[in-house]
């Protein structure tokens, strides 16, 4: 939730914060006395929680609820004693107790009340029909996880018999409520459990905060007695829930083992080791059955278990080792994933995994590169379980990126015999007929576009691996066949595309690339960007300007890192400038300043070409009817005026108009691009004065300026003079009373700036103001000009109290309908709009659901 609290200290008035904290404190009471009203009801149940989380934070930050806001005491009791309240308002309530009861001071203060007890006694709830609603249900489970904090709270948990209600929520119908219930078990368990050389030092400071004792705090031997009851007693539970007894557990069963998988990775030794020990027979039970539901979530709990294990117990080892030998194919398959994922690396398990997960590849490809027993499962699964195989292939595929970067020892052949295979798959993808190691469902597995994305990624990815420079030519030739091929869905094109730029990344030079693979890729493009879908227009075009923005190396000719030269790219992208779709435009635009970039960078002749590419982007900022391509040609000028190592007269001469029609852009994007220019320019102009490098992407959010020369007066009014001049300070103006807050923080940026500049000399610099808009603004500011059009910028500046101005600029758009006091203010009306709801009082009343 967002308050004033949240703001900087100088932009947060003291005095303000105070009046808004005593207008929360006297309305606060009526709010809850109209929560607490029978039958009453919100339209909108999101404030509750709003207004939870501000109770939340403020309890966080140390504030006691009990002691500033003593209604609320009064609130718990008269709701959690009229069951006829509205179950979100129930809810609510909840909630409000188990945070009031987190801090030690609050519990005592509930529990004095019997306040505690009646909340959460589940009983109550069953009884007046509640309990069967999840919210309710989830209420509890929350306000219990906001409440154990502290010792007191466990032993009531524990005194209160509430275990059992814990358990039955484990596997509750709804998910919300078994997930939440899972938590709350995986906290009570690591957040209580003794201090361990395992648990980390961030946990270890939390709670330190939390479990302070004092007077009536629970004894040591009490805690840990009632510690030693939850871990007993959820041992007991895992060992008998673990196992499905019919197929509809399943699921219950996935929640309970992601549940120990959090247990096992964060639990210290004791813990660690009554959970493991408990688990254990069930485990093994779960592998002999070969779910394939439960194959991912039990590799999770394995490999926690693996991982976390002593060196002495194998048990985990040999369960993990089960798992990679199990009968099912599939589920051997999905055992390796998992495995890889998890980033376990030893000569036994990793092999294993990986040779499982190559072998489909090797039976398909017919490379045989992997002698198995398991050859003739494989091949008779893919053929049985058509409708899973290309799953289970994309799921091969997929971990090769992985494999390939593991150490040498751990793989069955060379990283770049793994690229070769995958170069296969690509190939026959496209053309299947003519493999020898095909079978009959191939055809099946490759004619599906999810095949060809998961290998294409595979593709991209495995580009770094060892030996992938000496395999560039075999991908170059199977990418130029996809890009080539008239089928191909627009986003197999779109990687493609990348995986060229990808693998050009991997080479020193373009050496290796025949004239003729040039002259196709040439082909293919020029095919491409012609091509009807414009998602492939699109990617082509940016395709064209990322792979002329590849960095040169410095000892070989900028030219040999091109694929494509300028004389075979420019022509393309001035033809797309026109393109009828306008994300088409505005890549080609961005695409002309990654392909110029370089010339503009070593300070290259301006050409015709150049000027007539100026001229149509000039016409596209005025006349495009799309904001991203009028955003792009903005940028096309900030990247040109950023790479020149000169000022290039013809970008200077078109300054004026960018600045003039970017800063009455419809755009409110458009208009901050065009600021950034014009940062750029005050950054040049006035660099003489600078007394610390700025950009307008520094973390800094303002430049300083230095004027030690005799004639600091004059360079200042020569500088100012000159920004004038090119539109600079009138898109200051304008920018300032722009209605965008984006554009107005920017422009006031930049003026405070611009006001520390000229704070040291006497200025009688003068600007025109234009006869509307910021113009009539600042006439009105400036009172009687004597009918001039002209102004001391100077004088402007002391005027538009820009301090004030940039205080609230940099406040968020909705600091005030978002404050506490406004969500409160909102409760009230809302109940109002509800009372009168079909009357022509309530239909007049409008309220502001944020």
């Amino acid at each position: 939730m967002h308050t004033s609290a949240s703001l900087p200290q100088s932009h947060r008035p003291d005095h303000c914060a105070l009046d808004s904290h005593r207008e929360c404190v006297s309305l606060l009471p009526r709010v809850c006395e109209l929560l607490a009203a029978s039958g009453s009801c919100l339209p909108d149940d999101t404030s509750l929680e709003k207004l939870l989380d501000w109770f939340t934070q403020l309890s966080q930050n140390g504030t006691s609820l009990h002691e500033n806001f003593p209604c609320l005491l009064e609130f718990i009791s008269t709701v959690t004693h009229n069951t006829a309240s509205d179950p979100a308002v129930i809810c609510f309530m909840i909630k409000l107790t188990g945070v009031m009861a987190s801090t030690v001071e609050g519990f005592q203060i509930l529990q004095e009340r019997l306040t505690v007890d009646e909340v959460f006694k589940v009983q109550r709830w069953q009884g007046a029909g509640l309990w069967e609603d999840p919210s309710v249900r989830s209420a509890w489970i929350h306000g219990l996880r906001n409440m154990m904090q502290h010792p007191g709270a466990l032993s009531f948990f524990i005194q209160s018999e509430l275990m059992g209600h814990l358990f039955l929520l484990q596997t509750d119908s709804s998910l919300f409520v078994a997930s939440s219930a899972n938590q709350l078990l995986a906290h009570i368990l690591l957040f209580y459990q003794p201090e361990s050389p395992l648990r980390d030092s961030k946990d270890h400071s939390y709670k330190e905060t939390h479990l302070k004792q004092n007077d009536s705090t629970p004894s040591p031997l009490l805690i840990s007695t009632s510690y030693n009851a939850v871990v007993m007693s959820t041992c007991d539970y895992l060992k008998q829930s673990l196992l499905p007894k019919e197929q509809k557990q399943l699921q219950q069963s996935a929640r309970l083992l992601r549940l120990i998988t959090q247990i096992l990775s964060q639990a210290g030794a004791p813990l660690w080791d009554k959970v493991s020990e408990a688990v254990r027979g069930p485990l093994k039970d779960l592998v002999t059955t070969e779910n394939s539901q439960l194959t991912v979530p039990l590799m999770e709990v394995i490999l926690a278990a693996n991982c976390s294990s002593s060196p002495d117990d194998q048990s985990a080892s040999g369960l993990l080792c089960a798992m990679l030998e199990v009968r099912d194919p599939t589920e051997r398959i999905r055992a390796a994933a998992a495995l890889l994922h998890k980033g376990l690396c030893d000569p036994v398990h990793t092999s294993k995994a990986v040779k499982i997960l190559l072998l489909p590849l090797d039976i398909l490809t017919g490379h045989s590169v992997l002698c198995s027993d398991a050859v003739g499962e494989i091949k008779e699964e893919l053929q049985i379980n058509k409708s899973s195989c290309t799953s289970l292939i994309c799921m091969c595929v997929a971990n090769l990126h992985q494999i390939t970067l593991l150490p040498a020892n751990l793989l069955p052949c060379p990283p770049a015999g793994i690229v070769s295979t995958l170069v296969s798959l690509l190939h026959m993808s496209l053309d299947a007929t003519d493999w020898p190691g095909c079978v009959e469902v191939i055809k099946y597995i490759f004619e599906n576009g999810k095949f060809q994305k998961c290998a294409l990624d595979a593709l991209i990815a495995v580009s770094q691996c060892s030996g992938a420079r000496d395999k560039v030519i075999e991908v170059f030739t199977v990418v130029l066949l996809y890009l080539d091929h008239p089928h191909c869905e627009p986003i197999v094109l779109h990687k493609c595309y990348q995986a060229v730029l990808k693998w050009t990344s991997v080479c020193t030079d373009l050496s290796w690339m025949s004239y003729q693979l040039r002259q196709d890729l040439l082909r293919v493009v020029q095919k491409r960007v012609c091509d009807l879908r414009w998602e492939v227009r699109d990617s082509t075009v940016e395709f064209l300007g990322q792979q002329a923005a590849l960095a040169p190396s410095s000892s070989i000719p900028s030219q040999s890192l091109l694929l494509l030269d300028e004389c075979s790219t420019l022509p393309l992208l001035r033809e797309a400038l026109q393109d009828q779709e306008n994300y088409v435009r505005a890549s080609a635009v961005s695409a002309l300043a990654q392909a110029l970039q370089r010339g503009w960078s070593q300070g290259a002749v301006e050409s015709t070409e150049q000027t007539d590419i100026v001229t149509k982007l000039l016409s596209i900022l005025c006349e495009d009817t799309e904001g991203f391509s009028r955003r792009a040609v903005v940028q096309y000028f900030i990247s040109w005026f950023s790479s020149s190592s000169s000022s290039p007269s013809l970008l200077m001469s078109s300054i004026p108009s960018i600045l003039s029609h970017g800063s009455s852009d419809l755009d409110w994007e458009v208009k901050v691009h065009t600021l950034e220019l014009a940062t750029l320019l005050m950054d040049s102009t006035l660099a003489g004065h600078l007394t610390q490098p700025w950009h307008p992407y520094a973390a800094i959010s303002q430049p300083t300026y230095n004027f030690s020369s005799q004639n600091s007066e004059t360079n200042v009014e020569d500088s100012l003079s000159k920004l004038i001049e090119q539109g600079v300070i009138s898109t200051l103006f304008s920018g300032f009373y722009d209605c965008d807050r984006p554009v107005g923080l920017k422009a006031c940026q930049l003026l405070i700036s611009l006001q520390e500049t000229l704070k040291k000399s006497e200025c009688t610099v003068k600007c025109s103001l234009p006869s509307w808009g910021w113009g009539q603004e600042i006439r009105a500011l400036m009172g009687n000009l004597n009918g001039s059009d002209l102004v001391n910028v100077q004088e402007v500046l002391r005027c538009l109290n820009l301090e004030q101005r940039l205080c609230v600029l940099s406040q968020s758009s909705d600091h005030v309908q978002n404050s506490p006091l406004s969500l409160l203010q909102d409760i009230l009306t809302a109940r109002d709009v509800h009372s009168h709801a079909g009357t022509a009082e309530g239909q007049e009343i409008i309220v502001d659901c944020y």
